[in-house]
């Protein structure tokens, strides 16, 4: 068929789609759509938190309306009273505000059409094309039949009249859960079974999160949907691949209900990450058993959860824009998404000084009492960004990774007896000796400096074979909490796994690091400016855990990129 069309380079290399194929076809001249502006929607369901899968179909329907001067409604898909809550509806709207898109003044819920589509089923009861059924669950399976062998329903031949009374007796709440739905009277033989009479109603008793008990039957969502889209005059209905074989009952309840346009649906593939689950039920089920600590964990794939680990819009849109759109599944690596990640901090994040596993260093040939301030780079991507000065006296401190006693081969850097190394934008220092403690623990490094090499190369010229290291002056560092991240899963396919999919959880997703040290200018940070901590990574303020006196950092992401570009 028409829409197994692939995206060709040349399509790729202008920004172009097989989604944007057609709708340039639609509305070229002849088109189904020709002189029509392009209006697209997005329908979340508020039962949950927006995640980055979503984050892919919301960039398509609202960056397809932008690439083409249309409009795209965000429409809350809230026709199911289970689990829906005002609280996601908020969280959702949020979510996409932060990404930069926006909806102007075309918000809906699909349970402001409540009316219209029971109006809608009534006339296809009035038509022929509907009637009540009373098979039980257990009896509907019994009777869905198989390939080559058809459905049944005893109910299908019922009087228009009685199937009228029926459906209104159902909204009027005199039968229970279950006992009875209203199906659309199509083909029972069809070889797609989603039209063989599908389901249109049920009856459901649970108050709506809206209207509470006013309705007690509901529209199913290939019922109202394609109701929602006609009347908001949607020409585009973009939606995920496991819609593809619902498209032919989207095309029926569109043209035999009395609406007043044609949508054209067309699908694309989901998105899929590695070492991930994108089911809002299993994010839920981590939640509600504690297994996070909350929709916004940093280690969950939510919108919410990336923006307080430190992902910023931009690299998620980017993101999603370069997978780019396709008709067939793939899984995308989570390290692509870490790297644009990557790319968008390296531009932007201002560097700090920031040590995370903390051993004291005590030049001892410096004077006592003696600080002075040295310069260090804002951000050498960004000359522009500048310089600032920071404090430097006797005592540092450096991550205890820094130090051994006794090297191991190809060691650069400080040892008793080792090399020259250079402590960021300040000096040379030798590594002397070190203190231990009772136990024998290396508790203190003490080195000696070169007056003459401050904040750059030594005047004589001579070469330095040690490392650059990163340091915190001890007399003016602000102690911070960090919390270090990893993936959520240690299966690359959890989905696909044998086991549960919770036995698949990485029990090393989180290391949380206290008593850490960082520059005292960082007591200022704001959340969620990112930092590139020097030759650690990225991080941001924990826009949640963070108080004044108790500075908390998340890494955002690791300084090395292991994406296979």
């Amino acid at each position: 068929m028409a829409e197994d069309v692939k995206t060709t380079r040349e399509e790729a290399a202008e920004g172009r789609n097989f989604i944007h194929v057609f709708i340039e076809e639609d509305i070229a001249p002849g088109g189904q759509y020709e002189g029509m502006t392009v209006h697209t929607r997005f329908p979340p369901e508020p039962n949950g938190y927006l995640h980055i899968g979503h984050c892919k179909a919301l960039t398509i329907d609202f960056g397809t309306a932008e690439k083409y001067g249309g409009l795209c409604n965000l429409r809350m898909d809230d026709t199911n009273p289970t689990k829906e809550d005002e609280e996601f509806v908020e969280a959702i709207k949020e979510d996409i505000h932060w990404l930069g898109f926006d909806w102007g003044d075309r918000f809906f819920y699909g349970s402001d059409y409540f009316e219209e589509d029971y109006r809608q089923a009534v006339g296809l009861i009035k038509k022929g094309l509907a009637y009540v059924c009373q098979l039980s669950p257990e009896e509907f399976k019994e009777y869905r039949g198989s390939v080559g062998v058809p459905a049944r329903s005893p109910y299908r031949d019922r009087p228009i009249e009685e199937s009228l009374d029926l459906f209104e007796r159902m909204k009027n709440g005199e039968f229970p859960d279950g006992a009875m739905t209203l199906r659309a009277r199509i083909d029972l033989a069809s070889g797609n079974f989603n039209m063989r009479d599908p389901v249109i109603y049920r009856i459901n008793h649970l108050p709506h999160h809206r209207y509470g008990d006013k309705w007690c039957i509901y529209p199913m969502y290939d019922f109202a949907h394609p109701i929602q889209d006609a009347l908001e005059g949607i020409t585009h209905s973009l939606c995920s691949l496991e819609f593809e074989n619902h498209r032919p009952l989207y095309n029926w309840v569109v043209d035999n209900c009395d609406l007043p346009a044609k949508p054209r649906q067309i699908e694309f593939a989901r998105l899929g990450i590695d070492h991930t689950v994108m089911s809002k039920r299993k994010l839920r089920r981590l939640v509600e058993e504690r297994r996070v600590s909350g929709w916004d964990d940093p280690r969950m794939p939510t919108l919410c959860g990336l923006r307080r680990r430190g992902y910023t819009p931009r690299s998620i849109r980017n993101f999603c824009e370069r997978i780019g759109v396709a008709k067939s599944a793939n899984i995308v690596e989570y390290g692509f998404l870490e790297h644009c990640l990557r790319e968008d901090l390296n531009e932007t994040a201002e560097r700090v000084m920031a040590v995370l596993r903390p051993i004291k260093l005590t030049i001892t040939n410096y004077p006592e009492g003696k600080t002075e301030t040295v310069t260090v780079e804002n951000n050498p991507v960004d000359p522009a960004a500048g310089t600032r000065e920071v404090a430097f006296s006797r005592t540092l401190w450096i991550e205890a990774d820094d130090f051994l006693e006794t090297p191991v081969p190809k060691y650069k850097r400080l040892y008793p007896g080792g090399p020259e190394c250079r402590l960021k934008g300040a000096y040379l220092i030798t590594c002397t000796s070190c203190v231990k403690d009772e136990s024998g623990n290396v508790v203190e490094v003490l080195c000696e400096y070169d007056p003459a090499s401050r904040g750059g190369d030594p005047a004589d010229g001579r070469k330095v074979k040690g490392a650059t290291l990163h340091w915190v002056d001890a007399e003016t560092a602000v102690d911070a909490e960090v919390r270090l991240y990893d993936n959520l899963f240690a299966d690359e396919a959890p989905d696909a796994a044998d086991e549960d999919f919770i036995d698949c959880l990485n029990p090393n997703s989180l290391e949380v690091l206290t008593g850490c040290k960082a520059e005292a200018g960082l007591a200022e940070a704001v959340a969620p400016v990112g930092f590139q901590f020097m030759r650690l990574g990225y991080f941001c303020l924990d826009n949640k855990d963070s108080k004044p006196g108790h500075l908390v950092f998340n890494r955002s992401v690791s300084l090395k990129d292991s994406f296979k570009k």
